[in-house]
């Protein structure tokens, strides 16, 4: 017995060893995989900050350089006409009348007059000619990426102030120059009526390296007066860049007030114009239960509608691992009453998957404005039930948001085109 015991505890510790010498091989050989992955695209480029004269501070140089990714998700181009408007346009927006305006406009005319290099140069990246507006320029024949996650033309919920930035491109040293000028009326978040502003400054998709501006204490319209050099950055990288800049209210004592943000796609903007902005901040999202991409098509000919859910992003978090398991659920719906339903696969640890997915409905033409779609997005558990992360209601009448109803009737207004839009998850 004893020897039987000594040769049955020798088994169990070689098979506990093994096993664990396997698990760590395993994710050994996952981590070394996800570092390769991450740095196969890598590409370096160095940053430098430099203070208005009246800052009492000289130009200063980060150390060493910054090494940012490509961020191209690819996903499948779609068949049918995609639907994308411009947002902004490359003279400045001054909101009590922008002599800055007349002044990007005089510098535009002088380069009509008198063409550069620098505007052969970039035309040759837009492949054209004779350009179409700036603001369109890079948003033709192009499948969904990163960029279209940021396009988006709905007025802020509510009003938390404006921010004034220029661009410039320099073409020799292929350097973007971000020149972050003031605030205005931005809303008050400390006890005294007024708040500590500064702007965070990121290219996305890279999301590690940040720039900040200094801190201007005790007021509503401050002034930056701050430039951002982004140098190396050859021209047709920075069609796949967007411009983040995020206000914040600085709390020495609590985590930093988020005041309100801007994403600016560079592919809207023409850079050899050097355009100035007036831009309105968003306020942050309260619900934080991410957002979806989904595009709509209906086809009276034979009756078909078509929804394409392409990717969520920033979806809230239902795991105690800071992840979560997405997949959609899409119910047809005529009233109250449930028709048919369609689900994606499940996409394992993740908050911005890509579902490329697509479901065809019959729907007659007399019906189309009766009926609807409820669209979840649920977190996939193996143990318990699978639980809501937000959802959406497309429909033309009582549709989830203003966004969602629109979207429909774009889609009937539209037959035959593929209408691409974000809508915001909402709690149930």
């Amino acid at each position: 017995m004893k020897t039987r015991d000594i040769v049955l505890l020798v088994v169990l510790s070689c098979g506990a060893a093994a096993g664990f010498f396997a698990a760590a091989a395993y994710l050994f050989i996952r981590r070394r995989r996800r570092k390769r992955e991450e740095d196969e695209d890598g590409t370096s480029c160095a940053i430098r900050v430099e203070h208005a004269p009246d800052s009492g501070r000289e130009k200063s140089r980060l150390n060493g350089f910054l090494s940012l990714k490509t961020p191209l998700i690819s996903t499948k181009t779609l068949g049918a006409q995609l639907e994308t408007t411009s947002t902004s346009s490359p003279q400045a927006k001054s909101p009590a009348g922008s002599s800055a305006g007349a002044a990007a406009s005089a510098s535009t005319a002088q380069g009509e007059r008198t063409p550069t290099a620098h505007n052969k140069q970039l035309q040759n990246v837009k492949g054209q000619d004779h350009p179409a507006h700036p603001s369109m320029a890079f948003l033709q024949n192009r499948s969904i990426s990163l960029v279209d996650m940021y396009i988006d033309n709905s007025e802020p919920s509510e009003n938390v102030g404006q921010i004034h930035f220029s661009l410039e491109y320099d073409f020799q040293n292929t350097t973007l120059i971000l020149r972050i000028i003031q605030g205005k009326e931005l809303p008050a978040k400390d006890l005294s009526g007024t708040s500590d502003p500064y702007v965070r400054v990121t290219l996305l998709p890279d999301k590690k390296h940040r720039l900040e501006t200094k801190i201007k204490r005790r007021t509503l319209n401050p002034r930056w007066n701050e430039t951002f050099y982004f140098e190396g950055f050859p021209i047709q990288k920075l069609q796949s860049r967007v411009l983040h800049l995020h206000v914040f209210d600085y709390d020495r004592f609590s985590r930093d007030d988020s005041i309100g943000e801007v994403f600016l796609p560079l592919c809207q903007v023409d850079l050899s114009e050097k355009p100035s902005f007036w831009k309105a901040l968003k306020p942050p999202a309260k619900d934080k239960c991410g957002e979806l991409l989904t595009s709509l098509c209906y086809h009276p000919s034979n009756s078909v509608l078509t929804l394409t859910l392409l990717k969520a992003r920033n979806l809230k978090a239902k795991d105690i691992n800071g992840k979560s398991d997405p997949y959609v659920k899409v119910w047809l719906q005529f009233g109250d009453k449930r028709i048919e339903k369609r689900k994606t696969a499940v996409f394992k640890c993740t908050l911005n998957p890509v579902f490329n997915d697509a479901f065809s409905f019959n729907v007659p033409w007399e019906k189309i404005r009766e009926c609807s779609l409820d669209v979840q997005v649920m977190d996939f558990d193996n143990i318990g039930r699978n639980e809501l992360i937000g959802r959406i209601l497309l429909a033309g009448k009582n549709g989830s948001g203003a966004s969602e109803t629109k979207h429909w009737q774009d889609m009937i207004t539209k037959p035959r085109q593929t209408i691409v839009q974000w809508h915001r998850l909402k709690p149930e």
